[in-house]
């Protein structure tokens, strides 16, 4: 009967817990839906998300580390207090400064052709590296990077919807 108990109450905590971060995702979703720069859907894309707290309170919810890096490009003169990013693989808002980063390999990235992916567990970010290539990185490594690659990138997706842009027109009667 005992054991019975420590499991249910066991079972109720992991549920509790769980519902908990669901919340807190929903939650910067709820308050920030798209993203200001591009307009992609934040919960669609919850696996790329970020969340910059800046140290006056304002907040900035991105789809992707390249539009936080545009973000903090923009507002040079706020200080980041904290920053936060989706671990791939639970959706969950980490640390961005704690997190394995995996950077580059087959699978593009958001906003992005280098690809830069988060992870709260370095297990997971080596799994992801064997299933998908690319190396472990740091994140002023992936930040370093989000910087370097912005022009190709903005280029990629000015070209992108352009493409798209054409495309309707031929497709209307």
């Amino acid at each position: 009967m005992k054991a019975r108990r420590i499991f249910g109450f066991l079972i109720v905590a992991f549920l509790l817990t769980g519902l908990s971060a669901l919340a807190q995702t929903a939650e910067d979703i709820k308050r920030y839906p798209n993203c200001k720069y591009c307009g992609m859907d934040r919960e669609k894309f919850n696996y790329s998300r970020m969340l910059t707290v800046y140290s006056d309170g304002s907040e900035f919810g991105s789809c992707s580390l390249h539009c936080a890096a545009v973000d903090l490009a923009a507002n040079i003169g706020k200080a980041p207090q904290a920053m936060k990013v989706a671990d791939y693989n639970t959706k969950n808002l980490i640390d961005a400064e704690k997190a394995y980063w995996v950077m580059g390999g087959d699978k593009p990235g958001v906003m992005t052709r280098n690809g830069k992916w988060a992870f709260e567990k370095e297990q997971d970010a080596r799994a992801f590296i064997k299933e998908n290539h690319g190396k472990l990185a740091r994140f002023e490594d992936v930040m370093k990077a989000a910087y370097e690659d912005m022009y190709a990138d903005l280029k990629m997706i000015r070209e992108k919807r352009a493409k798209m842009k054409m495309m309707k027109r031929e497709s209307k009667p």
